[in-house]
């Protein structure tokens, strides 16, 4: 396991308080639902008010164009007219999600949608016309927060850690901040500052694919698919057997890693009922074998997968500690990737680090992102 950095000496921290910015931040997940915007005041340290926060939807059209993209994404030129399409209409939602914002702001963070994620390749897709936006919006936009970090032997991936930092200044620790999106990822912590981060496997992806295909709901609301099942052991040792699990963090992974291990796990062969319960136990499951220098006191929950029952009692039932959703310390845990988004443009705009040794597995803190004018 790589030691995870110091918070001083990377830099993420300081108690020097600078000038404060309001910045909107927009995130389009890999559970491909739809926009988050929110705004917040930061000076890249520390976050000192939030604003208004919310969730536009993509409709069915798009959200199916995305998915083509996805799974095509590994042989898709960047050229291709579907892609051109998609990226006009991607960043028309944005641009949209703002618009009924309607807070002011001095900065937008824009992340994109990813559609490959291929670190070992030195390669991370994340689309979306920065131009457009800044144009449609009248604000500068930070974007390509990734792809220095990956060019630099990093993982490019998870980025939130330092914003769970700037939360999580004053709360026990270690502690272990966990986000359940299409992909589920983990913070934790230390005493002194000192984080470690990396995708545990699996969030709410799987799940919701076994949802769609089975009962046409984008989800399974409430678990309830998953409540009315069964786990089946076999099928959940075949998945955990995955070589994912046994390589070192810092470490992610693109949301259809697992397809083909899914494909050959016999997980078409249960029940609709038994294959939800089977994808939310390896959800658990992949989260529960999770390593730190130091067992956490507690862990915060944040995106759509803490809404889910069967998940959090899983979770709470593997991890023997606390486990709560964000949202009980006052954090909004369906803005939280939006509002870091805002956090590091103001990041961007000074120069200051993204990512670190503990966060992605690259060599030095890591400067990123690119910033365009109107």
């Amino acid at each position: 396991m790589a030691n995870p950095c110091c918070a001083e000496q990377a830099g993420y921290h300081s108690r020097t308080r600078g000038k404060m910015a309001r910045a909107i931040g927009l995130m389009s997940g890999t559970s491909l639902d739809g926009v988050d915007v929110a705004l917040l005041e930061t000076d890249g340290h520390r976050v000192t008010a939030f604003g208004r926060s919310l969730t536009l939807p993509y409709d069915p059209d798009l959200r199916q164009d995305l998915r083509a993209l996805l799974d095509r994404a590994p042989v898709l030129p960047e050229d291709d007219p579907n892609l051109a399409r998609a990226v006009g209409r991607l960043t028309e939602y944005h641009a949209r999600a703002v618009e009924a914002l309607g807070e002011s702001a001095e900065i937008i963070g824009f992340h994109g949608q990813t559609i490959l994620h291929r670190p070992e390749q030195g390669r991370t897709w994340q689309i979306g016309d920065a131009a457009l936006l800044a144009r449609r919006t009248g604000l500068p936009v930070a974007f390509d927060f990734r792809s220095a970090d990956v060019a630099a032997g990093g993982q490019g991936a998870p980025l939130v850690p330092v914003y769970h930092a700037a939360l999580a200044e004053a709360l026990p620790k270690p502690l272990a901040v966990l986000n359940i999106g299409g992909v589920a990822n983990v913070t934790w912590i230390g005493h002194d500052g000192s984080l470690l981060a990396f995708d545990t496997g699996p969030g709410n992806g799987p799940l919701d694919d076994w949802a769609a295909r089975h009962t046409g709901a984008a989800y399974d609301r409430d678990g309830a698919l998953a409540a009315a099942g069964r786990v089946d052991p076999a099928v959940l040792s075949r998945l955990l057997a995955h070589p994912y699990f046994g390589r070192p963090a810092p470490k992610s992974l693109d949301r259809l890693d697992f397809s083909a291990a899914l494909a050959a796990s016999g997980l078409e062969s249960l029940s609709v009922a038994n294959g939800a319960a089977t994808l939310a136990a390896f959800t658990v499951a992949a989260v529960a074998q999770a390593r730190f220098p130091e067992q956490p006191l507690r862990w915060l929950v944040a995106g759509g997968g803490r809404r889910n029952p069967v998940l959090m009692a899983g979770l709470q039932s593997a991890l023997g500690v606390p486990v709560e959703p964000a949202d009980a310390e006052g954090w909004d845990g369906d803005a939280l990737e939006a509002q870091c988004f805002g956090f590091l443009a103001v990041r961007v705009r000074q120069g200051l680090p993204l990512s670190f040794p503990g966060t992605t597995g690259v060599a030095a803190a890591m400067p990123g992102g690119r910033i365009v004018h109107p």
